[in-house]
């Protein structure tokens, strides 16, 4: 059978099965006790490798069950969940993806993940932790030598090795402090030894080592037939080694090493009330009959029987080439129904009329078509969070408000990443450590907003942190030594200015190079990106309080119902959605406050500007007017009211950007062709609400 024509359905249902597990083992990690979650994520880790296996991905498959293992444990209440059981499952996680990425990009999605498999099995044989804390009630004991733990089999490998003449030698390695790269040379280490013998335990296990998670020392057992001295300068050849310790174990030494792990394991199984039940193959396992709540918005999809899916997925290029048609019929509508009104056939007006109502319709199934809840991007950022504060060594909490917010497919796609840079910026940078935090009189947890909501034709997503804010001075002082800005410039600068040198290239404020700090590039890439989309973003911070990125994005990059205007001889659009209310006020109604024009506007006072003013508009003086047309607009819950000429009336309009070869127009976020062939500029409402 040909598994191509699957391969599409494969890759989107593997991904959000995987993002699923992900969500719920969050979940599961604030609940570790709640049954109901373990059969969701088990269920779903059960549909992963049916796929993957009928797909012919072994090693995804293999993956799998071994963690569905585990959780099988788990749901019937066998093995508890700890801290190092839901660092295993995440780490197979991180596996999965890379390979589904790997299967995504062409390749075969094979890898290495015997070392996690290892782990899962480990657990499965309740092992415990690798630093172990002693065997779990009931379990098999474990016997510690030199500080490595071995069960019963690996004790009686070593133990029947020593009986066939075999040497058993207990290794420790210790790597130069200088050494640069720890995991390739415990790598060449284990591939020297591999050669001439069989390495039976290590500590750290092999996946921490490989990952280079230890300090410099590991150790391990290993049976050869070689010498002990032979060993030994096989390993000090290897380069930035400091020291190495070749011991030969025999008989004697194993024994008394088991009594001694049997006397440890007695007393700790006396102090351990706690103790976890033992857990047991799977194959003893029987079916659990608990009752399991599952809430709607959790519950995985039908992948079996009842009735048929009623979605479909539609490549997004087919949906741009759908889009970009309907934008030229609707420049052709607003055209026809121009010349109607200017002729005196009525089966004509009728005939476009009916058509406009239709294409109306058309227009937004069009629409909702693109339009993806923010959602698709947050809901992989808990996960990256969590993994943040782990590796920062800092508590962080990460709430999520307005996910439901929907933007255009083509600005989801893109958004994603300048979100996960200013993410792990405010987590490096913006909190501060636990005992930072508490000497400020903070609570110990940081606090990350990620929001999402609508205002005008605009969505705002932001990101805000209770950390350390950002100071002045040590933004200038990082600038000035860079050469972004000179003394003297510095010195004239504005705090929002100030601010705006983080978006300078090259600019970075990270102390040392790290893969969390963004290597010292800076955030010049994230605006680059978000201007790319015809966005923007602004910084507000307060010293010792906090930091809020506020990036603002076009809604949609296509289609917008606008109010058309008249200024002068040039006709301008305003975006529906950001106007709250039209009206006429007279000039004696506006008053000057602290310097600035306002206008009484529902028992409250806004601000208002002049657009023929603020655009230069020729062949227009606002000032020879008695009453002037005002178009009150609205950025989340401030207001501010536009004057204007006149008013032309409501149109549907397709918007075009104004092209890489203009500079970006402050009030301007694009352009339109009108029905008369006309080019109309479209107001940016946001700018003009500070």
């Amino acid at each position: 059978m040909d598994m191509n024509q699957y391969l599409t359905m494969f890759i989107d249902e593997s991904n959000d099965h995987l993002q699923s597990l992900n969500e719920n083992m969050l979940q599961l990690e604030s609940n570790p006790d709640d049954i109901g979650i373990v059969q969701i994520i088990f269920r779903s880790a059960h549909t992963l490798k049916g796929m993957a296996a009928t797909m012919g991905y072994e090693d995804l498959a293999s993956l799998t069950h071994q963690m569905e293992n585990v959780l099988d444990l788990v749901r019937n209440e066998k093995l508890k969940m700890q801290d190092y059981i839901f660092d295993t499952l995440f780490k197979s996680l991180d596996a999965l993806e890379s390979m589904v990425q790997d299967i995504t990009e062409g390749g075969d999605g094979k890898s290495d993940v015997s070392s996690i498999v290892a782990s899962l099995q480990s657990i499965v044989r309740g092992e415990g932790a690798p630093s172990s804390e002693g065997a779990a009630d009931g379990a098999s004991p474990a016997v510690s030598i030199k500080g490595i733990e071995l069960d019963e089999f690996q004790y009686s490998v070593l133990d029947q090795s020593i009986s066939e003449g075999h040497q058993v030698l207990y290794i420790q390695v210790t790597l130069r402090e200088d050494c640069q790269l720890k995991a390739v040379r415990a790598y060449m280490v284990f591939e020297a030894l591999e050669r001439s013998g069989e390495i039976v335990k290590t500590y750290p296990d092999v996946q921490e080592i490989e990952q280079g998670e230890f300090d410099r020392v590991f150790s391990l057992y290993y049976i050869t037939q070689r010498e002990t001295e032979d060993i030994d300068n096989q390993i000090k050849s290897i380069s930035e080694i400091e020291t190495t310790s070749v011991v030969a174990l025999d008989h004697e030494s194993l024994q008394q090493m088991v009594q001694e792990s049997a006397a440890t394991a007695e007393v700790v199984k006396s102090n351990d009330s706690a103790a976890t039940p033992a857990p047991v193959s799977p194959s003893e396992t029987t079916a659990n009959t608990n009752p399991v709540k599952e809430s709607k918005a959790s519950a995985p999809r039908n992948t079996g029987g009842g009735n048929p899916s009623r979605t479909i997925r539609v490549d997004i290029e087919r949906l741009d080439v759908l889009m970009n048609l309907f934008s030229e019929l609707l420049i052709d509508r607003v055209r026809l129904e121009q010349l109607a009104s200017e002729s005196n056939n009525q089966e004509l007006t009728d005939t476009v009329e009916h058509m406009s109502r239709v294409s109306s319709d058309l227009q937004n199934i069009v629409l909702k078509l693109r339009m993806v809840p923010v959602d698709t991007v947050f809901n992989r950022f808990p996960r990256m969070v969590r993994d943040l504060a782990k590796t920062l060594d800092k508590k962080i909490d990460l709430i999520i408000t307005g996910a439901e917010t929907e933007l255009d497919r083509t600005v989801i796609d893109e958004i994603g990443d300048p979100l996960v840079h200013l993410l792990r910026n405010s987590a490096d940078h913006g909190v501060e450590p636990i005992a930072d935090r508490i000497a400020a009189g903070k609570p110990e947890t940081g606090t990350v907003h990620l929001r999402a909501f609508h205002s005008g034709n605009n969505v705002f997503i932001e990101i805000e942190d209770d950390g350390r804010g950002i100071y002045r001075e040590k933004i200038l002082k990082n600038a000035i030594a860079k050469g972004v800005v000179t003394e003297a410039e510095g010195a004239s600068m504005t705090d929002d200015e100030v601010n705006q040198l983080l978006f300078a290239p090259g600019f970075s404020t990270a102390e040392k190079i790290s893969d969390v700090s963004g290597r010292g590039v800076g955030l010049d890439v994230v605006k680059s990106k978000i201007v790319a989309l015809g966005g923007n973003v602004t910084i507000y911070s307060t010293p010792g309080k906090g930091t809020n990125f506020s990036v603002q994005l076009p809604l949609t990059l296509s289609i917008i119902a606008a109010m058309l205007i008249q200024m002068g001889s040039e006709k301008y659009a305003i975006p529906l959605s950001s106007i709250v209310e039209t009206g006429i006020i007279k000039r004696g109604q506006i008053k000057h406050v602290h310097g600035s024009r306002m206008v009484q506007f529902r028992e409250s006072l806004i601000p208002i500007v002049s657009l023929s003013r603020f655009f230069d508009v020729p062949d227009f003086d606002e000032e020879a007017e008695e009453e002037t047309e005002i178009v009150v607009i609205r950025k989340g819950d401030r207001l501010a009211a536009l004057t204007i000429d006149d008013f032309i009336g409501q149109s549907e309009i397709v918007i075009k950007n104004l092209g890489k070869y203009l500079p970006a127009i402050q009030g301007i976020s694009g352009a339109t062709i009108l029905g008369d062939g006309q080019v109309a500029l479209i107001i940016d409402a946001n700018a003009f609400i500070k």
